[in-house]
């Protein structure tokens, strides 16, 4: 393999390896043995998945065709052989999801006494679904005709309207066009009040459309059709031009919403004229039509699935527990202080990550608190607790990432309430998105000062933590803490990088030491000595590891690869990547931690990372990596963790060479192996233990001989970043 010219043949797209992790989500929609409205929850997340793929995915690719970019992709494809491969997959899958809801979803939802969509309607129903639509509905409802002196409307981004054509005098084809956009102040799904249960719900834009002759009065309606649009939004911001970059992101929000459309829903009875319109407006190709027979975007059906409790339709409660040693520990600093601890989310509590940093806000030894905020959430109590922090005198220091997708307004607003509550915000560093996890908390005790540290591979939000699987990691190693501070200056001051005692970050040296360690366990390999990697990531696309990793698979080393979504290698392959086995695993929870294992010639290391290897986390986000140093946790990591993940048979689901996944299933008197079960297990008997059940290895940190915390530096005027041609992430 050349180094220069990598073999296309040697990787999978990585669109269509993103369409395949939404088709996984969508089988676990299709299986029979999961409750009924967890099944309906999985084909919600395939309608908002399938929206964000669009919005920014497909939106990118549309845009390189625009701009006549002729590069490929590392699998050999121009933008336009991959946009073509793109909507032949996705309609397909599109196929499959309606087919799911109609014949299979809808029915069971009416067995479980759950009715969606229009029924046979009697006359005391009509008139209480009008008298609805009367009152809460017509006063905000805009009839807009469309003709030379009422052009077209703009369509919001997601917004659900309805297309109407009716017969006009006026027109020489004799039809006219108007558009009513649903409201999104109310409910999508409205209650039809039949029976006593509460579980008949109509769709907001079928009561609309039953009541067009109130809006339209003397109009003939000839036919009417729901519709939905999808626009580019992805932010466009030169942060080199930027003065204020929280104004020009919040100036960038308020113009997203102007951004081209990339496709089209619509149901599949639609008028060919209306359709014809809405094409011409829209500039859309025929393509970019997902023309579907059952309700547009099925993401809405989550307020269903979360709104009914009936237990047996859901999967059995869990709650996160709370676990030895902090639940004991009446001062988690001694504690940490003396010992490495390890906590596995959302099966133990992402509470003792804010209790920990809720006692150093209150804490009067405490003298600052540096954290990084990428998605905090839409109401975080961490906020609070940092703003309470600086309140009691603390130097705190919060680097809040205004451009994380989706959140940017979220962060804009807590940005501003901790700035009024005197934290230090910082915005991040130009050109690059701030995504390691990383709390550092500095201490005045005997005989100096000492500094904790909180790494996670996951965010700081206590809402996600209870729906994603990630690994939290405190410590008071001195050299990691004199990393973690180097990290903060680097970010907040725009130091020179320091020679790294323990972290690996991106975009210094990440992916330098990942390659490196590859490298490493390749040649014990060929030394004959002891080598296996096993790697447990969201994604894996970077062209330049997976090529390491090919490499190493041929010196002799057995890979392993735990791969929640995309994944660009191609495993299996004869002469290239025999040794490489990928296996990806969609459960309840979202896998989301990042451990990275190796064997190393009979002495194991392993790291945890914020990162997946990708080239959007190795070059234009700051990322950490850092090693497990204590023997038990990393031996409880290695089995308990990723061995136990590698034998799953009921969740895992084994990647062929050609990109295509096959779900596992117990062998024959084989026992049935639920990792995600067993994690919930296992966290429950920890919670019941009086001790901690496996404590790390004791190592007695020394605190830093520091005489006073050094004061904020100035941040000089930040380097320029070389510009580069926008393309698809």
């Amino acid at each position: 393999m050349s180094d220069s010219i990598p073999d296309p043949q040697l990787f999978i797209n990585r669109e269509l390896s993103w369409l395949e992790f939404n088709q996984r989500v969508l089988d676990e929609a299709a299986d029979p043995g999961v409750p009924l409205l967890e099944r309906v929850k999985f084909l919600s997340i395939v309608a908002t998945n399938l929206d964000e793929f669009f919005m920014i995915r497909v939106a990118g690719v549309k845009q390189q065709l625009a701009g006549d970019v002729v590069e490929l992709t590392t699998d050999g494809r121009n933008p336009r052989a991959q946009l073509t491969a793109i909507t032949e997959r996705v309609h397909r899958l599109v196929m499959d999801q309606y087919s799911l809801y109609r014949d299979h979803v809808r029915p069971a939802l009416e067995a479980a006494g759950i009715q969606l969509g229009a029924r046979e309607s009697t006359p005391e129903i009509a008139r209480r679904i009008e008298a609805y639509f009367r009152q809460d509905i017509y006063p905000v409802l805009t009839p807009l005709v469309i003709d030379p002196g009422h052009p077209f409307p703009h369509l919001k981004n997601k917004s659900i309207n309805l297309g109407i054509v009716f017969e006009s005098n006026r027109e020489e084809s004799g039809i006219g066009f108007a558009v009513v956009q649903v409201p999104q102040i109310s409910a999508r799904l409205v209650s039809s009040g039949v029976g006593n249960s509460g579980r008949s719900w109509l769709f907001l834009e079928d009561v609309i459309a039953r009541n067009l002759a109130l809006l339209f009065p003397g109009r003939k309606i000839v036919s009417v059709a729901p519709f939905r649009v999808t626009r580019n939004w992805d932010l466009e911001i030169d942060e080199e031009e930027a003065d204020d970059l929280l104004a020009t992101i919040q100036q960038e929000l308020r113009r997203r919403d102007r951004g081209n459309a990339v496709r089209l829903e619509v149901a599949s009875d639609v008028d060919p004229r209306l359709l014809a319109l809405l094409r011409h407006v829209l500039r859309l190709d025929e393509g970019d039509v997902y023309a579907v027979d059952g309700p547009l975007h099925l993401g809405d059906l989550m307020s269903i699935a979360s709104g009914d409790d009936r237990p047996e339709l859901h999967d059995e409660p869990f709650t996160p527990q709370v676990v030895p040693p902090f639940r004991d520990a009446e001062d988690p600093f001694a504690l940490v202080s003396e010992r490495d601890v390890m906590l596995h989310h959302p099966y133990e509590s992402f509470e003792s990550v804010m209790d920990f940093i809720a006692r150093a806000a209150d804490d009067p030894k405490v003298l600052a608190i540096k954290i990084t905020l990428y998605r905090a959430g839409a109401n975080s109590p961490l906020v609070r607790t940092l703003a309470r922090a600086a309140e009691n005198g603390k130097q705190v220091t919060a680097l809040v990432e205004l451009k994380a997708r989706f959140d940017e307004e979220a962060n804009i607003r807590w940005a501003r309430a901790l700035e009024e509550s005197g934290v230090h915000v910082v915005y991040g560093v130009l050109g690059l998105k701030t995504h390691a996890k990383v709390c550092l908390i500095v201490r005045r005790e005997v005989p100096g000062l000492r500094r904790y540290v909180h790494l996670s591979t996951g965010n700081y939000n206590p809402i996600s933590a209870r729906l994603y699987t990630d690994l939290s990691f405190f410590t008071a190693r001195p050299e990691i803490g004199e990393d973690a501070t180097a990290l903060f200056n680097l970010l907040t001051g725009y130091c020179e990088p320091p020679s790294w005692k323990r972290l690996a970050v991106a975009p210094l040296n990440l992916r330098e030491r990942v390659i490196e360690l590859v490298a490493r366990e390749a040649e014990h390999a060929r030394q004959g000595r002891p080598a296996r990697i096993v790697a447990k990531l969201n994604s894996l696309v970077d062209e330049k590891v997976i090529t390491a990793l090919y490499a190493a698979s041929q010196a002799g080393v057995a890979v392993d690869l735990i791969i929640r979504g995309v994944c660009c290698l191609r495993p299996g392959l004869p002469g290239v990547s025999e040794r490489i086995r990928v296996i990806s695993i969609v459960d309840r929870f979202l896998e989301h931690a990042r451990v990275f294992s190796l064997e190393n010639g009979g002495e194991p290391e392993v790291y945890l990372s914020s990162a997946d290897w990708m080239p959007r986390n190795f070059i234009r986000r700051v990322e950490v990596m850092f090693p497990i140093e204590d023997a038990k946790i990393r031996q409880w990591i290695r089995s308990d963790l990723l061995e136990s993940q590698l034998l799953d048979n009921v969740k895992a689901r084994d990647m062929a060479s050609d990109g295509s996944y096959r779900k596992r299933s117990p062998r024959p008197g084989e026992a049935l192996n639920r990792t995600q079960s067993k994690f919930m297990e296992r966290a429950k008997v920890r919670a019941r233990a009086s001790v901690w059940s496996v404590p790390p290895t004791p190592f007695r940190a020394t605190p830093n001989e520091e005489p006073a915390l050094p004061p904020m530096p100035e941040i000089p005027a930040p380097p320029r970043v070389p510009k580069h041609r926008k393309k698809p992430r």
